[in-house]
């Protein structure tokens, strides 16, 4: 209860001249590091990330630089004042760069996952409750009372103050490691385009996976696990994956051989399972599709190396499109086949190269049945509109030059009356 009683003994000494002093410096402080964040931010909006969040005070930078400068204060005034407020402004930064910059780093590594919220208030409670225990002088009884709680284990004595000591331990080293693994995917993305996009994200997942490999062997030695005990449990982790966990090896594995053979690319149209979409990303267990409709869809690498899997920009980008029409018989097709082929060149979106082409597709019951082919080299953008656009162009094209678009008709014969049949005779009365 010694500490219990030196925090009491420091806010009983507490002035309130001496309070307001330490106020003015605390409060200059965290002006002084929101000034600082906002200047190294700049005016221009960054992308959330570890330091900057998506406010300036919601990153791991702003505490830091106001305990940074908090701690200045407290050296420069330590001999002029008895720092009773900043003495407890210091620990209680220190634990919010400490809550920052787990939750930071979880929020980076896991972008979408539910549970980051639910792990980010245990971490906010673990922390603030330790912060408690320390300045009321509890800490010290709570370690004495959990190292004496012990147990044996396979012959070996263990405490639960190691087990908790280890956790920790775990704790900061994944935290370590995810943070280390997503500033080195973020490295490996920046300016990626194109084909070079799959090699870097290839790269950015093979270096994850080593980094959580020797992350979690780091973690189990911190927790007093030692890494040859980890061959025991070799031949279970290899019957689990033959039994269970094959295939999400096998997910694993195929994202691997996806990214390294460039068969799939990211940006690439492709048609799996009957969904049609864009490759929004590779993921090591499975691959993003998004549709044109905004809709987005999660295959599974395994079957996109097991199917059929149409790529409709493998070797090229470029497009065919169609689009149908008719005209009446009796239409000068000689003439109108080349202003149908200049007309298309001209809409937007529409290459010149390969040109477009008009084919006489069938005769019609109703009309000369005209197919129009032109290609596109951004099918990403839609093809529905460009399509849209070019029929409107030849409805324009065909009302200026009075050519009819036939629509279906229907002509009734009737059939004549029949003759008139003589009925019976009728009898005279007389």
């Amino acid at each position: 209860m010694k500490d219990l009683k030196s925090l009491q003994q420091l806010l009983s000494a507490l002035t309130l001249q001496a309070a307001v002093l330490e106020l003015a410096v605390l409060a200059a402080s965290l002006l002084l590091a929101y000034g600082l964040v906002w200047g190294m931010r700049g005016r221009r909006e960054r992308p959330p990330g570890v330091w900057f969040g998506a406010r300036v005070y919601d990153g791991v930078l702003f505490p830091l630089a106001a305990l940074l400068v908090g701690v200045a204060g407290r050296w420069a005034l330590k001999d002029l004042l008895p720092l009773r407020l900043l003495g407890l402004a210091v620990p209680i930064l220190l634990s919010l760069v400490l809550i920052r910059v787990s939750v930071q780093v979880l929020h980076t590594a896991f972008p979408q996952s539910v549970l980051v919220r639910r792990l980010e208030r245990s971490v906010s409670w673990l922390v603030w409750i330790g912060l408690v225990l320390w300045l009321t002088g509890l800490l010290p009884l709570l370690i004495e009372e959990m190292e004496g709680v012990k147990w044996s284990v396979g012959g070996t004595s263990i405490s639960l103050l190691m087990m908790v000591q280890g956790a920790l331990s775990a704790g900061a080293v994944m935290l370590a490691v995810l943070w280390v693994s997503a500033a080195i995917e973020a490295q490996l993305l920046k300016g990626a385009i194109g084909a070079n996009v799959s090699a870097r994200k290839m790269a950015a997942n093979a270096t994850r996976v080593l980094l959580l490999t020797i992350g979690v062997l780091v973690a189990l030695s911190a927790v007093g696990i030692p890494i040859s005990a980890l061959s025991v449990f070799g031949g279970a982790i290899g019957v689990g994956i033959g039994l269970g966990l094959q295939r999400l090896a096998a997910n694993y594995v195929s994202g691997f051989v996806i990214l390294a053979e460039h068969s799939l690319r990211i940006g690439d149209l492709v048609r799996v399972d009957g969904f049609e979409g864009h490759i929004t990303d590779i993921k090591p267990r499975y691959t993003v599709l998004r549709g044109t409709g905004g809709r987005e869809s999660i295959v599974p690498n395994d079957m996109l190396i097991t199917q059929r899997v149409e790529n409709l920009a493998l070797t090229d980008r470029n497009m065919s499109v169609s689009t149908v029409v008719q005209v009446a018989y009796g239409t000068d097709l000689d003439a109108l086949i080349p202003q149908i082929t200049a007309m298309a060149a001209g809409v937007p979106r529409v290459l010149a190269r390969p040109a477009p082409g008009v084919q006489l597709s069938a005769f019609a019951a109703d009309g000369l049945e005209l197919t129009l082919s032109f290609w596109i080299a951004d099918p990403e953008n839609g093809q529905g509109n460009v399509r849209s656009a070019v029929n409107l162009a030849l409805l324009r094209l065909l009302n200026e030059r009075g050519i009819e678009i036939p629509f279906p008709q229907r002509v009734m014969h009737p059939l004549p009356a029949a003759p008139a049949q003589p009925g019976p005779a009728l009898e005279d009365p007389a």
